[in-house]
């Protein structure tokens, strides 16, 4: 079993701000009744400080929150690189609003009263957009470990021939023989398991190491 197989078995989490009491106590009994898990904070900064288990998540979130504003928290997240999908609810909303949330990310911005299904459908959403996240970094992850089991001269020669120069023009680059160049990329395609010259390609972009073709 791999690590981002487990990672897609991971029971998902669904956290809650909102500094409304009763809205907590709903929007959880909601959540839970199609077997979702969940947890709720009144503030932003209870969020913060609570430790997050590492499952696909989503973060309804309220826009007016004492403090920091849900807006302005949605940013504060992004800084810090904390990537949950948000479902921003408001019982004051307006266009705007709603324009830059959306533009910042958001899944979904719903105003209250709203649809108990239209809720849990952007639940849906957001999780389903978590799992694929998560895979994604777990994957580059790996990547980035194959990447490391090479010598600094094969990183080289994948960086180069990712990029499109043909051995001898990588040997020229680097100082060596052609000859050298392609025992170093046949290291460096069974190192990383890749099938195909595309394959190592699309590794490359992944972990961001092609370089750019000079004119």
């Amino acid at each position: 079993m791999t690590p981002r197989g487990g990672a897609a078995q991971a029971t998902p989490v669904v956290f809650v701000i909102d500094d409304d009491d009763s809205v907590r106590t709903a929007l959880s009994s909601l959540i839970r009744s199609v077997g979702l898990r969940v947890e709720t904070f009144a503030s932003a900064s209870e969020f913060v400080a609570a430790k997050r288990p590492d499952s696909p998540s989503c973060l309804i979130l309220d826009v007016r929150l004492p403090g920091v504003s849900g807006l302005d928290f949605q940013t504060e997240l992004a800084k810090t690189n904390t990537l949950i999908p948000i479902i921003f609810i408001t019982g004051h909303g307006d266009i705007p609003m709603s324009v830059k949330a959306m533009k910042a990310g958001a899944v979904e911005f719903l105003t209250k009263p709203f649809r108990d299904q239209d809720l849990l459908d952007a639940i849906q959403v957001a999780l389903e957009r978590s799992r694929s996240s998560q895979e994604s970094e777990k994957a580059v992850s790996e990547l980035k470990a194959r990447f490391d089991t090479l010598t600094p001269r094969e990183q080289e020669v994948m960086a180069r021939v990712t990029s499109g120069l043909l051995n001898k023009q990588a040997a020229a680059e680097i100082g060596v023989s052609e000859i050298t160049v392609k025992v170093h990329r046949g290291n460096v395609t069974r190192k990383m398991g890749a099938k195909s010259f595309a394959e190592l390609v699309r590794m490359a972009d992944a972990l961001g190491i092609r370089r750019p073709r000079s004119q």
